[in-house]
């Protein structure tokens, strides 16, 4: 319609069209979207990789990924058995209406999950991790790798503090960071006044790679929400809300054998903790929507993962009637994911495209098996050479009383620190691993518990009286242990 204008002339089209991006706002929006795929699609490989590369180039970890992958499935397949119940089924029309009445208020509801049992524990999936080999290594050829004794036996790439310290400069000791209560260069009130100024300039300018650069040194708590939502390139509009509104349409037409698995994950951590038991609500709301929605089903593209099958029953191995079943449920605790996002978002559809956006870039690698430099193998493999390299008589000590420090910190790492630190201190963090699109900061923040508390640690003689001295870690004050750890340490 605008061509046919009179003032439109095609010699200066593209100019035109320019002009018309930029005062409409639309070249703001394309250039966010263009950066939200550029951090969430890996680099192109060489035209002639096959597919699966893309995924992960390397062989040995695919075939790890699948086998855990049959393992979940086979427990899940198992307990429909011993249970008698189907995968999927449609609701009678009486508990339709009664979940749809009760849809705000599902806390109130005690089902019997007494015969649910999760289907892996954190252990569980750490014993494979450990079981991992590379065949062309077989035989510890490597004299460099063969000197790594920790329980994570695979030759990758990871960094060392002087990189560390290069991709994290903004942590440093000399830059103003929100987090820090006592910097000696700047006085906090001043510089947490111009943070805040600056922040609110970001978010006026609505560019999203401004603000993931600016969330390095820390996020306001009154801005948190909308810088978060702008670098994740999520504006809530009518669409969006109206497919948050399908999806709760499915959740109350059909009843599928992991929401009790969802309920119980819940009531088992959510509902027992101090900071998050106020939120079980909007848990459910997101987690049942989240468990139903095949948008997310995309991310197996540049996942190691493959997103598990079912056969429509009478059907098994015919492929036209196979179904993803489910999209995507992490079986472990994946409510802690979402817990620390209900403190900022408070409109159901709004948190749930924050917290599917944030599983697609980072949490998913936390649960799969790959070569990643954020992938939950290359954190472990990096924690370990951090301790093992920085403080090596803490690490040999704790190795020869069979207190192997991965086997303490893992769990904090596969849940990003959800449920261990304190909720301002947990969002702290995340804005770093929004800020770095990196999840390399939970293995030196790992690292650095272990320094911070490694007097007490060089005296316990138990793997129970290790974890005993780290088991509270809701007093640590986040920033000041990254800072020191990375700066301070002689390299």
């Amino acid at each position: 319609v605008s061509l046919r204008k009179p003032e439109i002339k095609l010699e200066s089209l593209k100019e035109d069209i320019k002009d018309f991006l930029k005062t409409s706002g639309w070249e703001k929006k394309l250039q966010n979207a263009v950066y939200s795929e550029l951090n969430v699609f890996p680099s192109p490989c060489h035209p002639a990789a096959p597919p699966e590369h893309m995924k992960e180039p390397l062989a040995y970890m695919r075939k790890a990924q699948g086998s855990w992958e049959k393992r979940i499935l086979k427990s899940l397949n198992s307990m429909c058995t011993e249970l008698s119940i189907p995968l999927a089924q449609k609701r009678p029309v009486s508990e339709q209406k009664e979940l749809l009445n009760k849809w705000n208020e599902m806390g109130t509801d005690e089902p019997d999950l007494s015969l649910f049992r999760p289907v892996y524990a954190p252990k569980d999936f750490l014993e494979v991790l450990m079981n991992l080999r590379n065949p062309n290594y077989e035989n510890g050829e490597q004299p460099s790798f063969r000197s790594h004794l920790g329980l994570i036996q695979v030759p990758l790439k990871v960094k060392d503090i002087p990189e560390l310290k290069e991709d994290f400069s903004e942590l440093s000791l000399n830059t103003g960071q929100l987090g820090i209560d006592d910097s000696a260069q700047v006085p906090p009130e001043f510089f947490e006044n111009e943070h805040v100024r600056v922040g609110q300039k970001v978010l006026a300018e609505q560019d999203s790679a401004a603000a993931q650069q600016y969330v390095r040194q820390g996020c306001p708590t009154a801005l948190r929400a909308d810088l978060w939502a702008l670098i994740l390139n999520i504006s809530n509009q009518p669409e969006d809300i109206l497919y948050y509104e399908q999806l709760k349409s499915n959740v109350i037409q059909h009843d599928l054998l992991v929401d009790s698995l969802i309920y119980k994950d819940v009531k088992l951590t959510a509902s027992n903790d101090d900071y998050y038991f106020v939120f079980e609500d909007y848990l459910y709301q997101v987690l049942l929507c989240f468990s139903r929605d095949t948008s997310v089903l995309e991310h197996f593209t540049y996942s190691s993962a493959t997103p598990p099958k079912s056969y429509i029953r009478g059907k098994l191995g015919m492929e036209e009637y196979a179904v993803f079943y489910p999209p995507n449920v992490n079986y472990n605790s994946f409510i802690l994911s979402v817990a620390p996002l209900c403190f900022l978002y408070h409109e159901p559809p709004k948190l749930y495209q924050i917290f599917r956006e944030m599983y697609v870039r980072f949490f998913f690698r936390l649960h799969s098996i790959s070569s990643h430099p954020s992938g939950i193998v290359s954190l472990c493999l990096l924690f370990e050479t951090l301790l093992q390299t920085h403080l090596p008589q803490l690490f040999y000590h704790l190795r020869e009383i069979g207190a192997q420090p991965l086997r303490i910190s893992f769990k904090w790492m596969v849940r990003a620190f959800s449920g261990y630190l304190a909720t301002d201190q947990l969002l702290l963090l995340w804005d770093r691993i929004l800020g770095y699109n990196s999840l390399e900061i939970l293995a030196v923040l790992a690292a650095a518990v272990f320094a911070f508390r490694a007097v007490n640690l060089m005296e316990v003689t138990s793997l129970a009286a290790a974890e005993a001295v780290l088991a509270d870690l809701s007093t640590l004050k986040v920033m000041p242990l990254l800072q020191i750890f990375l700066f301070a340490t002689v390299t």
